[in-house]
């Protein structure tokens, strides 16, 4: 165990965390989908130690957070169709899965020895500071354990990982709360993990379709476990009430809800709301009763991250 630090979104604290980082040490940092737990994609060890604090399965790959779309090219094979969705969506919540070029420098544990690799450019500022400051590619999946309710603040992290990891960088709140789309460009383009930018909108950027979802033979990218962001209390979906001895977590204009993802029916409001609304919850539950969430636009990124946290484990 190891006292956990919790640094300033400042010029002086993202130094201090890119500095951490070049020793090889991990670093909570915010970003604008969730909290993500980074360490230097060169260093074996240090990726080593993200599975290790997380108690993650080996064969689950991580996504690897750029500053820019440029210097993405120095680790995949960069093609016309990543060019097009990046100039539309970069700096933002969404990741290419694309195959690795030669002298990429990541370390084969990131990939979990696949041919192909997860990137990202964030929009956070403090994200994209201390990307910057560092001089790297950070290796970064949610700073959460794994399998848990992935963290939208600082204090989840510390809850989780506190004295796991060397520090906390506090950013606040993450804007938008899920975790980013996944697309995978390594062959015929697929959407591996649902997110706050839509099919609609990715099909828009490609000019052409997205290959329906698929259950791989093999995890190609986060997120994609058939049970994952879940809390220990036991979850129900599309609840119309709440049965005894339920919390019940609302959407819309529902009677006897015990938190609201939104009372209004935003559903970007209840994306933002819903992993820290089920903490929550899980901290004085049992049982979780959820209402029906609308599968239409970020809705069905909500109700994807519902299902896994509801399955079977």
């Amino acid at each position: 165990m190891m006292k956990t630090r919790t640094l300033p979104a400042d010029a002086s604290g993202i130094e201090q965390a890119a500095a951490l980082l070049r020793a090889g040490a991990l670093v909570a940092l915010p970003t604008e989908t969730v909290y993500g737990l980074a360490a230097d994609a060169r260093q074996g060890e240090a990726v080593a130690d993200i599975y290790a604090a997380k108690g993650r399965p080996a064969f689950n790959p991580l996504i690897v957070h750029v500053p820019t779309a440029e210097a993405a090219h120095g680790h995949a094979v960069w093609s016309e169709a990543a060019e097009r969705l990046a100039s539309a969506f970069w700096p933002g919540p969404l990741t290419l899965v694309l195959p690795l070029c030669e002298g990429h420098g990541i370390a084969s544990l990131v990939t979990a020895g696949q041919g192909t690799l997860a990137l990202r450019c964030p929009a956070h500022p403090v994200a994209q500071e201390l990307l910057l400051a560092f001089g790297g590619p950070l290796a970064a999946p949610s700073a959460n354990p794994s399998g848990k309710i992935s963290p939208t603040e600082a204090a989840h992290v510390l809850d989780g990982l506190g004295g796991r990891i060397a520090a906390v960088l506090d950013g606040g709140a993450a804007e938008i709360g899920l975790e980013s789309t996944i697309v995978s460009l390594a062959g015929e383009p697929r959407l591996l993990r649902h997110g706050s930018i839509t099919r609609e909108a990715l099909e828009a950027a490609l000019g052409a379709p997205l290959a329906e979802d698929v259950t791989p033979a093999a995890v190609e990218a986060p997120g994609q476990l058939s049970a994952h962001y879940a809390p220990d209390a036991a979850l129900r979906l599309e609840a119309r009430a709440a049965e005894p001895g339920e919390a019940l977590l609302g959407f819309g204009a529902v009677d006897g809800a015990t938190l609201n993802l939104s009372p209004s029916g935003d559903l970007r409001e209840a994306a933002a709301n819903l992993f820290s609304m089920l903490r929550k919850l899980d901290a004085s539950a049992a049982r979780i009763a959820v209402s029906p969430i609308p599968a239409k636009g970020i809705g069905i990124a909500i109700n994807d991250r519902l299902k896994r946290a509801a399955a079977p484990r």
